[in-house]
């Protein structure tokens, strides 16, 4: 297991390499494969097929503890009609335990699901069973797998604080569950789906989950984090106030103070000081419209039957772009970021990587959109204005 000490002197390295390329920044190959449903025979060939196209996944998991970030957003009782919540805007749990039975295959050492569900201590696996999964089949898809909510101090004795080599868009830092800290190898698994503050959400996104709501939710402590989360993370959203005054506060508190502005910052600086080893995008079944059934615009259930994945997070995230029917290269005012900047943007010029698909080795699907999400969101602000117009 990596000590703090190896993990200060990696970031620092770190620091250093990012300035070295912020010029031109890195370009990975992304990898693009149907799968149709959520069958454990398909998913398992769609994931090896995308793994092996991407350079195997033994080199990224073989000997090590992985930390796999999953999207749960909202709470179980928030459902799109009868829908299961993984056909919607939770990351599949077929798709989790056959990413988990790959990983052990390819001889991870621990394999640590990982994610902060709202306003809750409560075990991740209880969690799960609200939203009717089994998550036995997932601990049981590979040896040494477990579970932990990492929207609290969890199992540690103290929060684990990470600097953002730079000094960071938003924050200079954060102070992060363990588990984002004692792991070698750092998976997001997100959901392929539109935001309604980020314009996307997809596996840079999915990252502004790892902040523990007990610093950084509307019933956090000012003068130190709470032993229980309580409420969503609106401190980054609004900025009225900051986190516990125990963790490091934003760089320049007399920024906008609006959430397209701030979302975006503070997820760039998330993946800066957590980098993100591999992204997987699960586009099989989701939604259009928001990132939850919550959404004010109008929401409905899609099958674009599409895994995306790469070692790179902004060119996989650019790449689900295009798939999307989004252009990767658009910025603030433009669809999908017409009211907030974009984070592929922000990324790039932070020197992570590039979203200039013409730069990004694509393998697989990307002729045209496997399914266009760009062409429902006009249509659906055009009825919106012509209804405000009648």
């Amino acid at each position: 297991m990596i000590t703090r000490r190896q993990w200060m002197h990696a970031a620092a390295g770190l620091a250093g390499a990012r300035l070295v390329r912020a010029a031109e920044p890195a370009a990975a190959t992304v990898a693009v494969t149907r799968c149709r449903t959520y069958s454990p025979n398909e998913v398992v060939a769609s994931l090896e097929k995308l793994f092996d196209q991407i350079g195997g996944l033994g080199r990224i998991v073989k000997n090590k503890t992985v930390g796999v970030k999953i999207n749960l957003t909202g709470a179980p009782t928030y459902r799109l009609g009868h829908l299961p919540l993984g056909e919607t805007h939770y990351t599949n749990p077929e798709l989790i335990g056959a990413a988990v039975h790959l990983m052990g295959k390819a001889g991870a050492r621990r394999i640590r699901i990982l994610e902060s569900p709202w306003s809750t201590a409560a075990p991740l696996e209880e969690y799960m069973l609200l939203a009717n999964w089994e998550p036995i089949d997932i601990l049981n898809a590979a040896p040494n797998v477990e579970f932990e909510n990492t929207n609290y101090l969890g199992r540690a004795k103290q929060y684990s604080r990470l600097m953002v080599p730079g000094g960071g868009l938003l924050f200079p830092g954060f102070d992060l569950n363990h588990s984002y800290v004692d792991c070698d190898a750092f998976v997001s698994m997100a959901k392929l789906k539109e935001h309604a503050v980020a314009g996307v959400t997809l596996s840079m996104k999915n990252c502004f989950g790892i902040t523990p709501a007990t610093i950084y939710g509307t019933g956090s402590g000012e003068q130190e984090p709470t032993a229980l989360p309580s409420g969503g993370r609106q401190i980054i959203h609004s900025g009225a106030r900051g986190p516990s005054k125990t963790a490091p506060q934003e760089n320049d508190p007399t920024t906008p103070r609006q959430a397209g502005y701030r979302v975006p910052r503070c997820v760039v600086d998330l993946v800066s000081v957590r980098p993100i080893d591999l992204a997987i995008v699960d586009g099989v079944k989701t939604m259009t419209g928001a990132e939850g059934p919550w959404g004010r615009e109008a929401v409905s259930a899609v099958n674009p039957g599409v895994i995306v994945a790469g070692t790179n997070p902004v060119n996989t995230d650019a790449v689900c772009m295009k798939v999307m029917g989004f252009d990767p290269r658009a910025e603030r005012g433009t669809p999908p970021f017409e009211n907030a900047d974009s984070i592929v943007a922000l990324a790039e010029k932070t020197g992570i990587g590039t979203r200039d698909l013409s730069r990004i080795e694509v393998v697989g699907l990307l002729k045209e959109p496997a399914f266009d999400f760009a062409v429902l969101r006009r249509q659906r602000r055009e009825k919106a204005a012509n209804r405000d117009l009648g």
